[in-house]
């Protein structure tokens, strides 16, 4: 008994160890490169997108400045960031981003960003959406 609970104790500890641990995530090294590769085309100084809602991507305090509608990130709060919500596909598909309804995949307007993407900016603002 003493020898299978000497090899509990220590994958027991493991385990509860790994479940509090997540990945650190940085704006500059994971989420604005995402922003960069999915988004800047619309949402850059002469996109249509910030023609629309005045919503930028250039850079991390353009991103917290939100739209001209008012702020899409509430730091350490994913659920209630406008930014996570578009993304992840949790509002109507007319307003989800990237556009990826059926009219913008007919226009070839892009796809949705892949999970691993939106898991990174869910992590991202609920760490704090800090500029790191």
């Amino acid at each position: 008994m003493a020898f299978h609970l000497s090899r509990a104790i220590p994958l027991l500890a493991l385990c509860i160890g790994l479940s509090g641990c997540e990945r650190e995530v940085s704006f500059a090294n994971d989420v604005q490169p995402i922003f960069r590769d999915h988004c800047v085309e619309c949402h850059s100084q002469v996109g249509e997108g910030v023609a629309a809602s005045g919503f930028s991507v250039n850079d991390y305090d353009s991103i917290m400045g939100g739209t001209k509608f008012g702020p899409v990130v509430v730091p350490g709060n994913s659920i209630s960031s406008a930014l996570y919500m578009v993304v992840a596909g949790k509002t109507a598909p007319e307003i989800q981003m990237p556009p990826h309804h059926q009219q913008s995949l007919a226009a070839e307007r892009g796809d949705a960003l892949s999970e691993e993407n939106i898991e990174v900016i869910q992590l991202w603002i609920d760490q704090g959406a800090l500029n790191n």
